[in-house]
């Protein structure tokens, strides 16, 4: 292989020889690495600590209070949400962003939390379906759920209520569509078929009609 490619035979097996060398290396005998460019630039996230590979601090808001708990890197929102926190009324269904039975509020917006990095909510505010009741009493919205029979088997409810609730928010003090509903719930699924009783449970709660 000539020089003109850019690199050589012998470069070559000599970057594989490092690289096998560096592998079988403890931790504490590697090389330090550094993010600084030649001539001593430093590279993008220079100066930002770093997370990983074990727990950090993660400070967020969660249904209206402060929360701190220490999360691993690589952990999502709903299995902290779930393991750490305890709180289950976010649903582990299909756990790949399919479903929507694991939706949250984050800063009032709707999201998949079994698709969010647990760190990438650090300094918001999370709304899980455990928030929307207050001193005791059930919402608005989960009040017309119930008189509509908007929910069966119970695995899809607590994010179909997220949703519905992101929906409610966003257009507070405007009129509902049929249209608003569907495409506000059109990435939870329901196996048991409640979308019809759904879009007119939020009707109903948005003060429109069913």
């Amino acid at each position: 292989m000539s020089d003109r490619a850019g690199i050589t035979r012998r470069g070559l097996f000599r970057g594989i020889g490092t690289a096998g060398l560096l592998a079988g290396c403890k931790p504490s005998e590697r090389p330090p690495t550094t993010t600084e460019e030649p001539g001593g630039a430093a590279g993008p996230g220079a100066g930002e600590a770093a997370l990983g590979p074990g727990p950090a601090p993660l400070a967020f808001t969660l249904n209206g209070e402060a929360k701190t708990v220490e999360v691993a890197p690589h952990v999502t929102l709903l299995a902290a949400l779930r393991e750490q926190l305890r709180f289950t009324g976010t649903k582990v269904v299909c756990d790949r962003g399919a479903c929507g039975a694991c939706t949250v509020l984050i800063d009032g917006v709707a999201r998949n939390s079994c698709m969010t990095l647990a760190h990438n909510v650090a300094g918001a505010a999370v709304t899980t379906v455990e928030g929307l009741a207050s001193g005791g009493k059930l919402s608005v919205l989960q009040q017309a759920f119930v008189r509509h029979d908007a929910l069966q088997c119970g695995f899809c409810t607590s994010g179909m209520l997220m949703s519905c609730q992101g929906l409610l928010e966003r257009t507070r003090g405007q009129k509902l569509a049929r249209e608003d509903v569907e495409a506000a719930i059109a990435g939870n699924l329901c196996r048991c078929g409640t979308y019809p009783n759904v879009v007119a449970a939020v009707l109903d709660a948005a003060g429109g009609s069913a």
